[in-house]
């Protein structure tokens, strides 16, 4: 494993937990993360052009509501943070990211606002559009051929990632690298 190419990723609340990793490992001064990927991401709590009145199968406004209740549960009354809804955040200068979200789902407009407010901050980020169609649809209809051509673009933005994004760590072993005069069994040349 790369230490200075670690990439996230991650479905729906998997792709806000993605973007909220992002946001606390920068503020801390964690783990540098080199590339974000956060696939129709449940990333804001309050409601959207798009969630508010969705009907859609699978997600729709009556389970987006439902999901952000328990999972706000414990901080409910208080101002929501970043970590818990990543649409909270305002410092947007976070790793590069790529992503795709569909027209019908409750997440594509707040994915798209994420997108731009990345670009905004001049992050290099990047989302696919996929019309008409609904939340998790390339795992529940994997015999779609959009789905097949949602599947063989992603795979094209992780291995553009991986040729591209790099984040070294602090104080790791290529970071702390010295000159060694020894041989391989430890003696003096």
């Amino acid at each position: 494993m790369r230490d200075d190419q670690i990439i996230v990723g991650g479905e729906s609340a998997g792709g806000m937990l993605t973007a909220a990793l992002c946001m606390y490992e920068k503020d801390r001064g964690g783990v540098k993360i080199a590339c974000q990927m956060p696939l129709y991401p449940m990333i804001d709590n309050d409601d959207t052009e798009t969630s508010h009145d969705n009907h859609s199968l699978v997600w729709n406004t009556k389970r987006n509501h439902v999901g952000w209740t328990k999972y706000l549960s414990g901080i409910s009354g208080q101002e929501v943070p970043c970590y818990a809804a990543p649409a909270r955040r305002q410092d947007y200068t976070l790793p590069p990211a790529c992503t795709f979200v569909n027209t019908a789902e409750p997440f594509y407009a707040e994915t798209l606002t994420y997108i731009d407010n990345l670009r905004k901050a001049g992050v290099e980020a990047s989302v696919d559009i996929y019309p008409k169609l609904f939340h998790a649809f390339d795992m529940l209809l994997p015999f779609l051929k959009v789905r097949k051509h949602a599947a063989a673009q992603f795979e094209k933005l992780f291995k553009y990632a991986i040729k591209r994004y790099f984040a070294p760590q602090e104080g790791s072993a290529e970071s702390n690298m010295r000159i060694c005069d020894c041989d391989r069994h430890g003696q003096k040349d």
